[in-house]
């Protein structure tokens, strides 16, 4: 077992370890709590396919392995901060007690929770730090993943790195995950690179960050930037689709969440790296967290560190991202069980997979 799967395994054991002791108690919620319902509210599905693909799925697999006569109340605002709301307010409605958000608007939510708390029911912060003082908090380590971005892009680069210049297209700013993301990038990238000579927003959308980066190439010059920086996978497809037209093919260009298409892309040298976020240890714990509040169970065995919040201190859970190149796709993506072998190498990318390694018959 390489030191990258042992990472990996050692991290899913950690929480799945928790996990057991939370289903060590019976299925009946704390004398407080009828209702056990938990309720999920992801914040899209058309501009980043994680949340559909496997947040959800692997979020209810686990709660329902840690409590068999719990339910997953789940609704997805698809990047519409109005629906969320309508959203949470409906599990309100329906007496939900535990409540996993991950918000299309983190800045907004305070009240949200604050009206929460006068129903007797509990906010996890998933993935996002909501506003307002949430119950617990689970995510990986944002700023430090923007610094592994950072990192990679300059790693691609080279030497040539000192004399280049920068575009970045970074994610929404209602998001404060891409605030830390950018922060991250930046502490990297500022003092080893010339310049970062255009950073927009990309608002997580693809089309927005393909309108970004066509006006790059206006602004700067097809050949003048060097590398471009992008905060997620989906914006990276439409950014690298841009550099296409104008003739590009030599840019490196990262992204974030290892979906599948950027696999592919990073396999064929589209795209120069991804950052995978292991979904599963996530899950997990966001789950077990649920689950403890719901029966009253203490959750500081699972939430291992304090988050700072607007002065407000939050039970949290970080965990670490790791960076995929082409030459890692076999011990991260595949060996950590994101995908098969045979979910990535479809015909067409047959001969890319036995150039990276990817161990299988395809």
């Amino acid at each position: 077992m390489n030191s990258m799967t042992r990472r990996l395994v050692i991290g899913t054991a950690a929480v799945s370890m928790a996990m057991s002791l939370a289903a060590c108690g019976d299925d009946k919620p704390s004398s407080s709590t009828g209702n056990q319902s938990i309720g999920l509210l992801l914040p899209e599905r058309s501009s980043s396919t994680r949340y559909e693909a496997f947040d959800k799925p692997l979020i209810q697999t686990s709660v329902e392995g840690l409590c068999t006569k719990c339910t997953l109340d789940y609704a997805n605002a698809d990047g519409d901060e109005k629906v969320q709301k309508e959203q949470f307010d409906a599990l309100l409605a329906r007496g939900v007690k535990v409540i996993l958000l991950d918000p299309v608007n983190a800045a907004v939510t305070a009240p949200w929770v604050e009206a929460a708390a006068s129903k007797g029911t509990k906010v996890i912060a998933y993935d996002r730090l909501a506003a307002g003082n949430v119950a617990a908090y689970i995510s990986f380590d944002n700023e430090r993943t923007g610094e592994l971005q950072g990192q990679a892009l300059l790693e691609a680069m080279g030497k040539q790195a000192s004399a280049a210049e920068i575009v970045m297209i970074n994610g929404a700013e209602t998001d404060p995950n891409a605030a830390s993301f950018k922060e991250g990038a930046h502490k990297a990238l500022d003092s080893k690179v010339k310049r970062v000579a255009y950073e927009q927003s990309g608002e997580w959308k693809p089309d927005v960050a393909g309108a970004k980066m066509a006006e790059a190439i206006s602004k700067l010059g097809k050949n003048g930037f060097q590398a471009v920086y992008s905060a997620n996978d989906g914006m990276a497809g439409a950014i690298i689709d841009e550099l296409h037209k104008a003739g590009r093919t030599d840019v490196p260009v990262g992204g974030q969440d290892a979906s599948l298409d950027a696999i592919r892309r990073i396999l064929t040298g589209d795209q120069t790296y991804t950052i995978y976020k292991p979904y599963q240890p996530e899950a997990d714990a966001a789950a077990s967290m649920a689950v403890y509040l719901l029966k009253g169970i203490d959750i500081t065995s699972v939430a291992s560190t304090m988050t700072d919040s607007n002065g407000l201190q939050i039970p949290s859970m970080l965990l670490t991202p790791v960076v995929v190149t082409k030459a890692k796709v076999a011990e991260t993506v595949v060996a950590g069980g994101l995908y098969k072998a045979e979910e990535i190498c479809t015909p067409q990318f047959a001969k890319a997979c036995k150039d990276a390694g990817i161990p299988g018959s395809y």
